[in-house]
């Protein structure tokens, strides 16, 4: 490397723009949700991008990014070499010296020939990314743009090809199927604007859900060891009808699958949350990190990290986003469990179980 080093981060302008705008991408819940979305940026031959399961909120105060040599990462993803799958191999390490590991979508950032790219879970971009129709519809809303549509496969190596064959000469902006959105520029400053342009254009007008019932939800948490979302929006997707139909149908988009797990958790009539919990444990299954209570609202179990928090805050928004009646790509039982058991979210999950025993997010 070339570039001069303050701890593990180069003296440069951009490099610290990037921080401050990660920052402030990572504090509004509409883009990214808990340790979801990455930025990164290629300086002299070495990609900076956001460690696994860091908070991009915390980019200023905290040293999480990862230095990439992303050309020989390029040269991996071209010979369908495994070792790009996590990008773990490619990490200049003299230069690393927490030991943090790369995003899981190291590579999609690599794929992106502009310096800064900027990958956030957008609420808007994933209402659209999940529908059968979604990729004409954002025909219509994006035609200004030069953007590609991505089909969803799992993130890693598996998308980087993906990527390759379907990303349109000259695009600066991917829409991830069941997933989310990728911007790129040459400066933080271009790439802040045009994810600003981008989610303008995405014009899209929420429902308005009924509020909880919060007497009903206590009732339903006595004697067990579930509680209140730490987000009182979260509560939306089981209060609109729409939304926890949608809910109803399984999985929409990956962090909902690693955080949440599978599908969305629906309380039969009547049932309490030591019922629901009882019922999953007498199947070898243990206690969901949240349940749906219809007309009611949301119960968290009592050890939800906050991680989980962000996520069922995140489905709540999503859902009511997407209109009544849509075709909803869902995910398949294979999809599923390839998220549950890959090594990579494996890791991230423990990084956030880690900060719940600290305290920290």
């Amino acid at each position: 490397m070339t570039q001069k080093s303050t701890g593990t981060h180069p003296e440069n302008p951009e490099f610290q723009a990037l921080r401050t705008h990660s920052a402030i991408i990572g504090n509004n819940t509409s883009l990214v949700q808990g340790a979801g979305g990455n930025t990164s940026i290629k300086l002299d031959g070495v990609m900076w991008i956001k460690a696994s399961g860091t908070w991009l909120k915390n980019a200023r105060q905290k040293n999480q990014f990862v230095p990439v040599l992303y050309e020989p990462l390029l040269q991996a993803v071209s010979d369908s070499d495994p070792r790009a799958e996590t990008s773990v191999d490619f990490v200049a390490q003299a230069s690393n010296p927490s030991g943090l590991r790369p995003s899981i979508e190291t590579t999609v950032h690599a794929l992106l020939p502009q310096r800064v790219v900027l990958h956030v879970h957008c609420i808007k971009t994933i209402s659209l990314a999940v529908q059968t129709h979604g990729e004409m519809r954002l025909n219509e809303l994006l035609a200004r743009f030069s953007w590609s549509w991505i089909p969803y496969v799992r993130p890693g190596l598996t998308l980087a090809k993906k990527i390759q064959q379907h990303m349109k000469d000259g695009s600066n902006v991917l829409v991830l199927g069941n997933h989310g959105l990728v911007v790129a520029a040459d400066t933080v400053e271009a790439a802040n604007r045009l994810l600003e342009q981008i989610v303008g254009a995405l014009t899209i007008t929420p429902r308005v859900a009924p509020q909880p019932d919060l007497a009903m939800l206590e009732h339903f948490c006595a004697n067990s060891q579930y509680r209140l979302p730490k987000h009182t929006s979260a509560h939306a997707v089981a209060c609109d009808a729409s939304s926890l139909s949608i809910a109803a149908g399984g999985s929409l988009y990956p962090d909902h699958v690693i955080f949440l797990g599978e599908g969305s958790t629906i309380a039969k009539d009547n049932e309490t949350a030591q019922q629901v919990a009882d019922r999953f444990m007498r199947h070898g299954m243990p206690p969901p990190a949240s349940i749906l209570f219809p007309n009611a609202g949301v119960l968290m179990r009592a050890d939800a990290n906050p991680g989980q928090e962000a996520l069922a805050q995140c489905l709540a928004d999503v859902c009511l986003h997407i209109d009544s009646g849509c075709q909803i790509n869902y995910f398949t039982t294979s999809q599923n469990y390839e998220l549950l058991n890959w090594e990579a979210e494996v890791y991230r999950q423990k990084l956030e179980a880690d900060k719940q025993t600290s305290k920290e997010d």
